[in-house]
């Protein structure tokens, strides 16, 4: 018994993806010269039940084995246009290829279609974009927080004028209310908020899922406002050597690499490097400060993976170890933070991470067990002016995951257990703080599946906080297929997580204002409620896809950081009042002619909280985006052309009334739109590509409040509502042997 209970134990640091008994692999068709190109939305179901999944943008599929006959099943493979497919399988399979071949007589007419960049699951009945390795192609993509240009959902803009730190918003919220994670590992929260979109090169991104509203409880109890899960490439399907280096107008230089090698059936490895790199002193708008930090930043990834018949363990590492210098054009690093030196900032970032997960198969079908364990280790030492702020962050997550089906695969169950710890030592001007959570959990998640119609998710979870004591998570989610092209989602769900006010929001250290904050601030928690519709068009034989969505996020409780009740301070206490978000999104894609993808979307942000009593806007956030995307690419793919514009609304400025004339802003912000282009040369393993960023080269004025004083009380760079820089040309090559 206590050798049980001790191998329980070891297996509760591992996880899986959620693998089951299972068939998965690839279904392509073939163009005029041989070449395999992926399939999307390929109808691939059992054939006597019609239980069934579809591909995604990479031709990809994955779906339950049947186990009514044990001996030999058949799987159909259908798709609008092609000959249908039908395949016997027996037990488990993986990695299979399926081409399917045109039913039109190619010397009559000619088929040919681009595969999308983006696209909306129609399978998951939580409202997801799939952003493929494609999407990420159409833009410079250096990292993750460039990787949203071209999406219509997710903002990113700088927190401030002079540390270069970059946050997200979805549905109108900060980042920090979206669940950040790298192949279902929570990732990039705590210290890592600031700079942690950075950290993730875009060529080693395989693909990026964007879910809005509550997640699935297995993944945790945060997800207030949705989740981002990048996915790297994979030892096992990757590119053999991949080569990446960019350059801009501005001084930045970068050079990326992958490599994978296959060691034999089962064992494979891969190594990713990253290094990044700007020296070069800008400042166009003549106010004594840099535009961009000057920084260096290294990073490197090694992976293994292992995999048979009933059995997949990863596991890897990741370091990454930057140094990034702000402030006046003539701060030196060296000199002594006095009022008589120029004023800087100087930020040093070490970070390691480990991981590891497994995935056991079992005989029954549908039934696995997952585990998964992470550790991370982060040292930040940075001051700010005056300011020295220097954190240690150790946080560690474990999951145990059973999958399996009550019945029969139609009712199925994740059930398991989780624990978190994090642990932030911080010190502010000599000021220590410390944060310590320990937070075991349990989850149960059914989910009842008929793919023709219907699919419902029903979670629930129980977390027990070192602090907080015990919570719960409820969420559902609904897929209802009024018709084969029309589909209706909704979800509700709680939320929660635990605010770590400095490491949040270090960009107010950017600035004179002195920090005030409350002391026993509570666990923030919220509902968040959705509601979508997606329709499909057969419109000149091509596919047009409609979509709509709304989503309400209700705060029962919020820190809430004001730096509107006083021009020089920053308040931070519980709300006290009503804090809400209201999003509503319309989108459409079409491809107008062969090969010309169109993409427009327009989006409207309602967000209000109560801030010193008073019910406002809530200030730097756009009140609507707008997005127009073109993408056309000629005959064979030899040229691809890249074009996009955005619109972004005005919104509330923070209030500065307070403050003599010369350092006061307005109420609002205008509206700007920025235009980005890219052109793309094909070969047959090389690529180039030269684009432009903000072509309109459209800056905020001014940026910086009180920048000829930095010393004294008025200093602001944190009111950033626009691009700091102007016009950005930029050059980059890829090479990619297969």
């Amino acid at each position: 018994m206590r050798k049980i209970v001790l191998i329980f134990g070891i297996l509760l640091t591992f996880q899986t993806y959620g693998f089951a008994q299972s068939v998965s692999g690839k279904v392509f068709e073939t163009d005029d010269k041989g070449k395999k190109e992926p399939l999307v939305g390929v109808n691939i179901y059992w054939a006597h039940d019609l239980q069934g999944t579809s591909s995604d943008v990479d031709g990809k599929f994955h779906i339950e084995a049947d186990e009514s006959n044990n001996d030999e099943t058949n799987l159909v493979f259908s798709f609008v246009g092609y000959q249908k497919d039908t395949i016997a399988i027996t037990g488990d399979q993986e990695n299979i290829e399926i081409i399917l071949a045109s039913n039109k007589m190619l010397d009559e007419v000619e088929i040919s279609a681009r595969q999308a960049g983006t696209s909306l699951s129609r399978v998951d009945p939580i409202l997801t974009q799939n952003i493929s390795g494609a999407e990420l192609c159409k833009a410079a993509c250096c990292n993750l927080s460039e990787s949203f240009e071209t999406n219509a959902s997710v903002d990113v803009n700088y927190s401030d004028a002079v540390t270069g730190a970059k946050q997200i918003q979805l549905l109108g919220l900060a980042g920090i209310y979206t669940q950040m994670m790298t192949e279902n590992i929570p990732n990039y929260y705590g210290l890592a908020n600031n700079f942690g979109l950075m950290y993730v090169p875009g060529p080693w991104m395989e693909s990026i899922q964007v879910s809005k509203g509550a997640a699935a409880v297995v993944n945790g109890y945060e997800s207030i406002s949705g989740q981002i899960n990048v996915e790297y490439k994979k030892p096992d399907d990757s590119e053999k050597i991949y080569l990446n280096a960019f350059a801009d107008a501005y001084g930045r230089i970068e050079g990326n690499f992958n490599t994978a090698v296959k060691l034999n059936d089962r064992w494979s490895t891969m190594l990713y490097g990253h290094v990044s790199n700007n020296q070069q002193k800008e400042d166009h708008n003549g106010d004594g400060f840099l535009d961009h930090p000057l920084y260096t930043q290294y990073n490197v990834l090694n992976r293994w993976k292992y995999m048979d018949e009933k059995f997949m363990t990863q596991f890897g590492f990741q370091y990454i170890n930057e140094d990034r210098i702000g402030g006046q054009t003539d701060f030196n690093k060296g000199e002594d933070a006095t009022i008589t030196n120029p004023y800087g900032i100087s930020i040093g970032t070490d970070r390691a991470q480990v991981f590891w997960k497994s995935g056991m198969f079992f005989d029954r079908a549908a039934t696995s067990l997952g585990f998964l364990t992470s550790y991370t280790w982060h040292q930040q030492e940075s001051m700010f002016g005056l300011r020295d702020y220097d954190a240690i962050e150790n946080s560690y997550f474990g999951k145990l995951v059973f999958l399996s089906y009550i019945g029969d695969p139609r009712h199925t169950y994740n059930t398991g257990i989780s624990y978190r710890f994090d642990n932030y030592d911080e010190n502010l001007n000599d000021s220590a703080y410390s944060i310590r959570e320990s937070v075991p959990g349990v989850f149960f998640q059914y989910t009842f599946t008929n793919p023709d119609k219907f699919t419902f998710i029903a979670g629930m979870r129980a977390d027990f906080h070192n602090v907080y004591g015990t919570f719960y998570t409820p969420r559902v989610h609904a897929k209802y297929n009024i018709t084969p092209n029309t589909i209706l989602r909704a979800s509700a769900g709680k939320g929660y997580r635990t605010a770590n006010v400095i490491a949040e929001n270090i960009s107010l250290l950017a600035s004179s204002r002195q920090i005030i904050a409350e002391e026993n601030l509570e666990q923030e928690n919220a509902w968040n409620y959705g509601l979508s519709i997606t329709q499909y068009f057969d419109l000149l034989g091509r596919q047009l896809s409609l979509s709509a969505d709304f989503y309400r996020t209700d705060f029962i409780s919020q820190v809430i950081v004001d730096v509107d009740a006083d021009a020089q301070q920053v308040r931070i206490y519980n709300l006290d009042g009503t804090s809400y978000s209201n999003s509503f999104q319309v989108g459409l894609t079409y491809e107008l002619i062969k090969n010309l993808d169109f993409v427009a979307a327009f989006r409207i942000n309602d967000v209000e909280m109560t801030t010193n009593n008073e019910l406002q806007r809530k200030p730097l956030v756009s009140k609507y985006k707008g997005l127009v995307n073109l993408s056309y690419a000629t005959n064979l793919n030899k040229w691809q052309f890249d074009f996009t514009t955005q619109f972004n609304g005005g919104g509330r400025l923070p209030n500065t009334a307070s403050n003599p004339v010369e350092y006061q802003r307005g109420e609002t912000f205008p509206a700007y739109t920025i235009i980005n282009a890219q052109v793309t040369k094909y070969f047959k393993k090389w690529s180039v590509y030269v684009g432009a960023e903000n072509l309109l080269n459209y800056k905020q004025d001014n940026p910086i409040l009180a920048a000829d004083d930095p010393f004294g009380e008025y200093f602001d760079a944190s009111m950033v509502w626009g691009p700091i820089m102007g016009r950005k040309l930029y050059v980059g090559v890829r090479f990619a042997i297969e």
